[in-house]
């Protein structure tokens, strides 16, 4: 089993690697974490070596559910959100994807930790991967 940990620490992977070691900071210290989840509406930090194309055709919950299993995501995601309902929490990928497509509400969803992720914000969806 994972840890929100293991997974929050994971999702850092995915962020510019000059800004890791302050994302890892911050999300060790509980009352700093806000900052980041502050940020996530429109963040900047993601690293384009990871983005992972999402075709017209797939911007879509089953399109995205789809390629994100395809890629060996689980049925259960762990989210890091600027929503309070969503953020901290393990949840069925299907419900959390429900939950934030097309709302723009800053989230990370970790399938695999540092491997496999979702990201949306208000300025666009993301397929998150970094091979082994």
């Amino acid at each position: 089993m994972t840890t929100p940990r293991e997974h929050e620490q994971g999702l850092v992977k995915f962020i510019l690697p000059a800004r890791q070691d302050r994302y890892l900071d911050l999300l060790a210290k509980p009352k700093r974490r806000i900052h980041i989840r502050n940020s996530l509406a429109h963040f900047k930090h993601l690293d384009p070596a990871c983005v992972v194309l999402i075709g017209p055709r797939e911007h879509n919950e089953a399109g995205i559910l789809r390629l994100l299993k395809s890629k060996g995501a689980p049925g259960i995601c762990y989210a890091l959100s600027e929503a309070d309902e969503m953020d901290g929490r393990e949840v069925p990928l299907s419900e959390a994807l429900g939950f934030i497509l097309g709302r723009g509400i800053g989230t990370f969803l970790s399938c695999i930790p540092g491997r496999l992720a979702y990201f949306e914000d208000e300025d666009g969806r993301y397929v998150l991967e970094r091979k082994r």
